[in-house]
């Protein structure tokens, strides 16, 4: 499991596998296919999964993961919609990661939604 931050550095969420984002309180928010997220609720393009961090449909980095760059993209183009996979196994909650330095604004800047914003669209 890998843990998500907002560019605050505050933690939202955690990653499975490269394949499913989990909230913190290990809620199934979003699946990962073909390198684009995915909502559970709505099954809506939120958008792409860019090397451990998840961008919105402009390309602006939305929650980062540590230890891999921070960065963005140019606006990508609108996916076909996946198949819905099944649903995993809901993971133990890991502990707490420590809290990352807030990284360089990426280029193309920070995303302005927020995090549940975004995953709720």
């Amino acid at each position: 499991m890998t843990p998500l931050f907002t560019p605050d550095c505050v933690l939202v969420g955690w990653i499975k596998d490269n394949s499913h984002v989990f909230g913190t309180s290990m809620e199934w928010l979003a699946f990962i296919k073909n390198g684009q997220v995915w909502s559970v609720d709505k099954r809506e393009w939120l958008g792409p999964f860019n090397g451990g961090c998840v961008l919105d449909r402009e390309g602006r980095v939305v929650a980062f993961t540590p230890n891999m760059p921070v960065k963005g993209s140019t606006r990508p183009i609108t996916p076909v919609t996946p198949v819905m996979p099944v649903r995993p196994v809901t993971p133990v909650r890991p502990v707490n990661p420590v809290r990352p330095v807030r990284p360089v604004t990426p280029v193309g800047g920070w995303s302005n939604l927020q995090w549940w914003t975004w995953i709720n669209q």
